[in-house]
């Protein structure tokens, strides 16, 4: 049996195994698991406004699980890309509204670009802190993400603030095309599917996506190959932030039209979830993110339908997150039994 195969197995018996634990919740609230699975189902595909929700729930998890995974392959556990999502989402925003000199084209250009460099910007902090003094990524990414809420909610309150009993800025002044009214879907989706396509076929196609690869493999065999590996250890982690930055910059203009605080809640978290249960293999982690994105869409109509609480789905997250911690923990001991 191929790895490939081996893998989709594992994922398929997560899902499973996932779900099956869920049914027990269902069955303990004294409902019906096939009537609220089927709710779910319908809720979150079956319809125009569910399958807008799903879409426009895909679309930033798309961004953010490939971010994840793209910092994986050089070795790093960027856990910051929720901040990257958040400070990305903020450069949008102001530019949207104060860059009004530009034609619509280039305005829309330039938000793009801002949310790409500020967030590259913030992922490389951690990026220069580990390749340079080997100071852990993890510990620095998770404080940074709270740094990154900060600095969003305090500008939203105050110096760019709408004045509105909800902190969030002034509408921006160019917008991604909506593709399925009455939901947020819109036409970043396509933008992050063009994207991810790009990075997998840099990842495995180009030179610079086999010495990321390299240096996430053996960082010592890089660079007795003549691989710089601290400048590609920092670039990789510099195109994870981009990607952050990107969804954060989608949100802002495709689904809310502003900087709303507390906008990108999850969408980190979620993303690295999505890359952490296939592993960071990054042809399936698309797939994954979209399983994920039915089951937050059709959380409350399933609620709404048949009376179970939308917190199943959210222990159904929680035993994704457990069963990859354990493949992790598990790994982790074989490789050090394999030191010793």
């Amino acid at each position: 049996m191929n790895q490939s195969l081996k893998s989709f197995i594992k994922i398929l018996i997560t899902i499973v195994l996932s779900l099956l634990i869920g049914t027990i919740f269902i069955l303990v609230t004294g409902e019906n698991p096939i009537s609220a699975y089927g709710a779910l189902l319908k809720g979150a595909l079956g319809t125009k406004l569910g399958l807008g929700t799903t879409i426009a729930n895909f679309t930033p998890l798309l961004l953010t699980s490939v971010a994840f995974v793209v910092a994986a392959k050089v070795g790093a556990f960027n856990v910051g890309v929720e901040g990257e999502v958040i400070l990305g989402g903020l450069a949008a925003a102001y530019i949207g509204i104060n860059w009004v000199f530009l034609p619509a084209p280039l305005l829309l250009l330039a938000c793009f670009a801002g949310a790409m460099a500020v967030a590259a910007a913030w992922a490389f902090i951690p990026a220069f802190l580990k390749a340079y003094y080997n100071v852990s990524e993890v510990c620095v990414t998770i404080l940074m993400n709270s740094v990154a809420l900060y600095i969003g909610s305090y500008l939203v309150s105050g110096p760019m603030s709408a004045g509105t009993a909800v902190p969030q800025s002034d509408p921006v002044q160019v917008t991604i095309p909506k593709i399925m009214n009455p939901s947020s879907a819109n036409a970043g989706l396509f933008i992050a599917i063009l994207i991810v396509v790009a990075v997998i076929f840099m990842l495995y196609k180009t030179k610079w996506g086999y010495k990321i690869r390299t240096v996430g493999t053996n960082p010592a065999h890089a660079e007795y190959a003549g691989i710089g590996s601290k400048r590609v250890f920092i670039n990789a982690m510099l195109l994870s932030g981009m990607l952050g930055g990107i969804a954060g910059c989608i949100e802002v203009l495709g689904v809310h039209g502003f900087y709303l605080d507390g906008f990108a809640k999850d969408l980190g978290t979620n993303g690295m979830l999505a890359a952490l249960i296939v592993k960071s293999n990054i042809v399936a982690t698309p797939f994954m993110a979209f399983f994920i994105a039915v089951l937050k869409s059709g959380a409350l109509a399933m609620q709404q339908a048949s009376g179970v609480p939308k917190s199943v789905v959210d222990i159904i997250t929680a035993i994704f997150i457990v069963i990859a911690t354990m493949e992790f923990v598990i790994e982790l001991k074989k490789k050090h039994k394999k030191g010793e």
